[in-house]
């Protein structure tokens, strides 16, 4: 649990650099990130890079994500995209604010086939005084490094009450 002095996405970033150092630690991690929000856990996804700012979440390809078409399904790779923008916003976010999504719009440009890479740059204000809204993109890439999709994750970003 966070305390009142450390906020989730400062936990985030410690467990990260404390687990990724471990044995199946990247795995652990997202294990982890998954409990905290289990629907992102159903993908399975798994970070394989963590900073402020910033995650890369791997994606095997596997029966369980595909589709009728012999690829991975397009539910599995907007779960994909919100899961790793979610730690990229975190992890950047200041203390008190938290934030949820609000709307996703995913642009597929091509069948997603094999290992999938996806990565998410976010920035964030220094000050959030009130509620707002804060766009937030993930690519993800194939292994040849071609696009397969591109998501903007809407985040409603607000401080935290005080309780």
């Amino acid at each position: 649990m966070t305390s009142a002095r450390v906020s989730l996405g400062q936990q985030l970033l410690a467990n990260w650099e404390r687990m990724q150092r471990w044995p199946f630690g990247k795995r652990l991690f997202s294990w982890a990130v998954g409990r905290m929000a289990p629907y992102t856990g159903t993908v399975g996804g798994v970070y394989t890079d963590v900073r402020p700012g910033f995650a890369q979440v791997e994606l095997r390809d596997r029966q369980r994500v595909r589709n009728h078409l012999r690829s991975v399904h397009a539910v599995a790779l907007v779960n994909l995209a919100e899961m790793t923008s979610g730690v990229a916003l975190l992890t950047a976010l200041p203390h008190g604010v938290r934030g949820i999504v609000s709307s996703l719009d995913i642009h597929y440009r091509k069948k997603a086939r094999g290992t999938l890479t996806c990565s998410c740059t976010a920035d964030a204000p220094d000050v959030v005084d009130a509620p707002r809204d804060h766009p937030v993109t993930a690519v993800i890439r194939d292994s040849a490094g071609d696009v397969v999709a591109e998501c903007t994750v809407h985040w409603r970003i607000s401080p935290v009450e005080s309780s």
